[in-house]
């Protein structure tokens, strides 16, 4: 079977797109997914560990709102300097509480995601990051959740 330039074959394009956006709640999730295509569990499983491993999906896992449970979350930014740049996103993944980073070309060269299980870890993880990395985070708290699903097709 042909696999596409980000390594994905027919199936593996299957698995990416019935699970974005859904996983069903029962007893055997995987069991029931992999039966709606076709496939043996132990494949499904297989086969999302290798997506994981390749770095073809960088996460499988529910979304929350983390508010919702008592937490908080803030979209905050570093002005790195590029030298530095891959050091202190280093530093700054190693922290449980990074969701997500991303590059931008702006003064603000590094966004990222903080999340946290109660409203003052996202204080604590900034301070931090500060400490380990020696730059200032700017921090922009939500004011209104909007909801845009983009669903791409694998």
């Amino acid at each position: 079977m042909a696999r596409s330039a980000a390594g994905l074959d027919d199936v593996d394009r299957a698995i990416v797109n019935a699970l974005h956006g859904g996983f069903p709640i029962c007893d055997a999730p995987y069991r029931k997914v992999a039966e709606s295509l076709g496939l043996e569990e132990g494949e499904l499983i297989r086969r999302l560990g290798r997506l994981l491993d390749e770095g073809v999906l960088t996460r499988f896992g529910p979304m929350y709102q983390v508010e919702r449970i008592g937490g908080r979350f803030v979209l905050a930014a570093l002005a790195v300097p590029e030298e530095d740049f891959e050091r202190v996103a280093g530093q700054v993944n190693a922290l449980p509480e990074i969701a997500h980073n991303y590059r931008r070309e702006h003064r603000l060269n590094m966004w990222f995601v903080i999340a946290t299980e109660t409203p003052e870890g996202v204080d604590a993880a900034i301070a931090e990051i500060e400490r380990r990395t020696g730059l200032k985070v700017y921090a922009f708290p939500k004011i209104r959740e909007f909801f845009v699903e983009l669903r791409l097709a694998a």
